[in-house]
C-alpha cells in the first residue's frame, strides 16, 4: 500500500510541479517567505550570526521557491556558500534550474534523489535544512525527519512547514470523497477532471465551501487544486501532535512564525483570562493559541538541537546587535506606530499591539547597519537622560511587538 501511494505521489508532482512556477518571472520579481528567509533563519537559529561559509539543504525543493530564496539572499550579501536542492521529481527540477539560470545564480547545487536518503546523496555537515510542505507527505515523517537530521552539523537547525490541523477543516472530507469517485491510483489528468466536477458539484454547506482559510484550489490553479484536494498522501499537525514530531528526532521548536499567533494572550483579552496565561509552557500556550485563532492552515517553525533550543534565536540585549527590519522601511513603521500602536489585519483578525513611546524614535534609526548601541547613542544626543536601560526597556517593548510580528531581526 505504501508503495503504491510513493508511486501516486510521484506521478502527482511529475504531471503538476508544484506550485506552479514560470522561470520568466524571475526578471519581475522574487518570491519571498517563511521560513529561510536569511536574516530571519541567522536571527531563529544562530542567534543573529549565521555561518560563514554557509550550507543549506533544501529537502523536497519542488520548483525552487526556497532554495531561489535563499541562494538570491546569500548572492546579495556576498555570503559564502551554497544551497543545495534536493527533489525526487525531474519536472520540478527542470523549473528550479531554469529559474536559477534566469538569476545567473552559481551558488546552488541540483541533485535528484529522496529526502530519506540524503546522506547518501548529498553527504552531511549541512547548516541549515528546510523542509517545507514535504514531511506531512511522507509515508513516515519521522523517518523524514531523522535523515534530514542526520546531514545536520550539532551547531545547526531547521525551518519547516507542515499543515495545521485546525485551519483546514474541509479538505480532508474533500480528499476523502474523491478517493472514493476518483481513486490514487488512475491517471492525474483523469482524476483532476473529476476532483474539479466534484468540487464545483459540493453545496455551500460543505465545510471547505465555508473555510475561508484555504485557497489553493481557487487561487493555484491545476497544481494547486491537486497539491491540496488529490493529493495521495497527505496529513496535519496540531500543535502538540508538531512537537511530538520534532522531538523525536532530538529538536525542539526554537519559534513558531509568526510568534504573536502563537501566544495564547493574543486572543485573550480579560485580565482575569490572561492571568491564568503566565504559568504555561510554549507548548501549552501555543495549544491554545492553536485552538482560539482557528485560522491555523500551516505550522511554520525553526528548529534546534534540543540542548541549545533555547539560547538559538537572538536576544535584544547586546548593544552590538544590529535590529534589520523584513521590508526595511523604519520611517513608515515610524509614522505607523506614532499613535502608539500599530494596526495588523491577519486572516480577517485585527490585532493593534502596543509600541513604547520612543518607537517613532528608533524605527527612523533602524536600517540595518545602525547597532543598537548607535541607535542609543543617536536619541541619547538630543535626550541626555535616556540612559541604557531604560532604552533597552523600550527597545525589548518595541522587539516583543515587531518580532512576534516577524517584521524584525537580529542581526551580528
Amino acid at each position: 500500500m505504501g508503495e503504491d501511494r510513493d508511486a501516486a505521489v510521484e506521478a502527482h508532482y511529475d504531471a503538476y510541479p508544484y506550485p506552479a512556477r514560470d522561470p520568466k518571472d524571475e526578471a519581475a520579481r522574487l518570491i519571498e517567505g517563511s521560513p529561510s528567509r536569511f536574516d530571519e533563519l541567522a536571527h531563529f537559529v544562530f542567534a543573529g550570526a549565521a555561518p560563514k561559509p554557509f550550507r543549506a539543504l533544501v529537502a523536497g525543493g519542488g520548483a525552487g521557491d526556497a532554495a531561489i530564496m535563499l541562494a538570491q539572499h546569500m548572492a546579495d550579501r556576498d555570503w559564502e556558500g551554497e544551497v543545495v536542492w534536493l527533489d525526487l521529481s525531474k519536472p520540478a527540477r527542470d523549473v528550479a534550474e531554469a529559474r536559477a539560470a534566469a538569476r545567473g545564480l552559481a551558488n546552488i547545487r541540483f541533485v535528484s534523489g529522496s529526502l530519506l536518503e540524503a546522506r547518501a546523496h548529498v553527504g552531511d555537515g549541512f547548516d541549515y535544512v528546510d523542509c517545507c510542505g514535504v514531511l506531512h507527505h511522507l509515508d513516515d515523517p519521522e523517518a523524514g525527519l531523522a535523515a534530514l537530521v542526520d546531514v545536520l552539523k550539532p551547531t545547526g537547525g531547521a525551518g519547516v512547514m507542515v499543515y495545521g490541523a485546525l485551519g483546514r477543516r474541509g479538505v480532508y472530507e474533500m480528499q476523502a470523497l474523491a478517493e472514493a469517485l476518483a481513486p490514487h491510483d488512475i491517471a492525474p489528468a483523469d482524476r483532476l477532471a473529476a476532483g474539479r466536477k466534484l468540487f464545483q458539484a459540493l453545496p455551500p454547506t460543505n465545510w471547505l465551501k465555508r473555510n475561508p482559510f484555504v485557497r489553493d484550489h481557487l487561487d493555484g490553479g491545476d497544481a494547486g487544486f491537486y497539491d491540496l484536494l488529490l493529493h495521495a498522501r497527505d496529513r496535519a499537525y496540531t500543535v502538540p501532535e508538531f512537537y511530538k514530531l520534532v522531538r523525536t528526532s532530538g529538536l525542539d521548536v526554537v519559534s513558531f512564525i509568526e510568534p504573536i499567533f502563537y501566544r495564547p494572550e493574543t486572543y485573550l483579552k480579560d485580565p482575569a483570562l490572561r492571568a491564568r496565561l503566565a504559568a504555561l509552557a510554549p507548548e501549552a500556550g501555543a495549544a491554545m493559541a492553536e485552538q482560539a485563532a482557528g485560522f491555523m492552515t500551516k505550522h511554520i517553525a525553526y528548529l534546534a538541537p534540543a540542548a541549545r533550543a533555547g539560547s538559538a534565536a537572538a536576544r535584544p540585549s547586546d548593544p552590538a546587535l544590529t535590529p534589520v527590519l523584513r521590508d526595511g522601511n523604519g520611517p513608515a513603521l515610524a509614522d505607523a506606530a506614532r499613535a502608539g500602536r500599530l494596526s495588523v489585519r491577519h486572516m480577517g483578525l485585527e490585532l493593534a499591539p502596543p509600541t513604547p513611546k520612543l518607537a517613532p524614535a528608533i524605527l527612523r534609526r533602524v536600517d540595518g547597519r545602525a547597532s543598537l548601541g548607535e541607535i542609543h547613542q543617536s536619541i541619547q544626543a538630543s535626550d541626555a537622560a535616556l540612559d541604557w536601560p531604560r532604552f533597552q526597556a523600550s527597545f525589548e517593548a518595541l522587539f516583543e511587538c515587531l518580532n512576534g510580528l516577524n517584521l524584525m531581526w537580529l542581526r551580528r
